[in-house]
């Protein structure tokens, strides 16, 4: 192969051509999530009324499942598997959410039983923990969002098939578990765009548990 210096100067071949840089997707994808999961939640663990919960559905309409939509999308484009299957399908929980919430609001279809939910989110759960495992191969502070999300699926599966008792509510501590998990995923969300910004690794990530 020809070195850049056998060029005539001048030529096109010898013009370094810089590609656009391409901006990091992910704060974006786990804001939305971050977000949303935190103010659901918070109904969840019975901070907010039940009543709020009208409050969520345009807010995971358009951050929680746009938003997020926008992030796999771009995701695609840069290469990123993971990113992509993870921010598309979240974002598509999120309309799912948002879409129940409206239906039967509306009075378009009849409340689902609550083990019919429990179902949903128990292979929300299943499906959470098969992405956590590949997140071993990922940093640590992803790694903690998926640990802690197929947690809070699985306790609020639990609270919809109806194994809450009177001195423990599965539903209200899957709902604390939400909200750390919102938490954390807004933390990390911060903790990429102050790096980026910054030029520099500020506050690290983690190294993965496995080398990829």
């Amino acid at each position: 192969m020809a070195s850049l210096s056998e060029y005539p100067a001048g030529s096109p071949s010898s013009q370094l051509v810089l590609a656009p840089k391409i901006a990091n997707p992910g704060p974006l994808g786990l804001a939305a999530f971050g977000l949303t999961t935190i103010v659901l939640s918070c109904i969840n663990a019975g901070i907010l009324p039940k009543e709020a919960v009208p409050v969520v559905v345009p807010l995971a309409f358009a951050y929680g499942g746009v938003a997020q939509l926008i992030a796999g999308v771009l995701e695609f484009r840069v290469g990123n598997t993971f990113g992509m299957v993870a921010f598309t399908s979240y974002g598509l929980f999120w309309w799912w959410f948002a879409l129940l919430q409206w239906t039967v609001g509306a009075g378009w279809i009849k409340p689902p039983a609550p083990v019919g939910i429990a179902c949903v989110l128990l292979m929300w759960g299943v499906f959470t923990f098969l992405m956590w495992i590949v997140t071993f191969r990922s940093n640590k502070a992803v790694w903690s969002i998926f640990l802690l999300l197929w947690i809070t699926f699985f306790l609020l599966a639990a609270g919809d098939a109806g194994w809450n008792t009177a001195s423990f509510s599965f539903s209200q501590v899957g709902g604390y578990f939400g909200l750390i998990t919102g938490i954390d995923a807004l933390v990390v969300a911060f903790i990429e765009v102050l790096n980026v910004t910054a030029g520099r690794t500020v506050v690290g990530l983690g190294r993965p548990f496995i080398a990829v």
